[in-house]
């Protein structure tokens, strides 16, 4: 069972960085204004998700309901909440200094992002360290 929480702990972390990179990559692509950051992201995506799909132990794994919650758990960190604080700080920012000043709103979500996929590791690697206390003790 232990086993299972970490592989999905893994999985979920990889998940959750890909996807961060992509989004990074997207706003490197538009800083350099050539889209081959974003095309090279792309294919590693495809390459992860291709893996995912064809190694049977895999899919097997991934079907798993502790793998399914951890990555639930990933996408509201790196996703749905930066997504809404970005609009609510983007529309805070605009009306108090003027959009002059503020950077893009991808630049934003990915800032916000990179901070809900590292409180996710984060809360991951404590709920580890508690775990493997209260295992030790017994």
């Amino acid at each position: 069972m232990q086993n299972v929480r970490r592989y999905a702990d893994f999985i979920a972390s990889i998940e959750g960085l890909a996807w961060l990179g992509l989004a990074w990559s997207i706003s490197i692509s538009m800083h350099r204004q050539s889209t081959e950051p974003t095309l090279a992201m792309l294919f590693v995506v495809a390459t992860l998700v291709l893996f995912s799909w064809a190694h049977r132990p895999m899919r097997y794994l991934l079907r798993r309901y502790h793998i399914r919650k951890r990555r639930t758990d990933m996408w509201i960190h790196t996703l749905a909440l930066p997504l809404l604080l970005a609009m609510f700080f983007h529309i805070m920012l605009e009306a108090l200094l003027g959009s002059a000043w503020l950077p893009p709103k991808m630049l934003l979500f990915n800032l916000l992002a990179s901070a809900g996929w590292m409180t996710f590791v984060m809360t991951l690697f404590i709920k580890f360290v508690i775990h493997s206390v209260k295992t030790s003790s017994k």
